[in-house]
């Protein structure tokens, strides 16, 4: 691994490992305008009330799919 990939793993790490999903819902759509976005991404909420959502590029230009690895539904496209 290289230091970038450890430092971006330890940080999504601790923000991730041992946490409960407590619901997923798709953004609104004034978030959505709010960001001046087309599409509104599914949001991820952990138990400690972190949100997580998929965003086109790590600039925020857009709303993004979330890929899976399940057979039975491999993309969680937005809307």
């Amino acid at each position: 691994m290289t230091d970038i990939q450890d430092r971006w793993t330890k940080a999504a790490a601790e923000l991730l490992v041992g946490r409960r999903i407590v619901s997923v819902d798709y953004m609104t759509e004034e978030d959505s305008n709010e960001v001046d976005w087309n599409h509104r991404p599914l949001i991820i909420t952990l138990d400690n009330g972190l949100r997580f959502y998929p965003s086109r590029d790590d600039e925020g230009n857009g709303a993004g799919s979330l890929f899976t690895t399940s057979q039975k539904i491999p993309t969680i496209p937005s809307i």
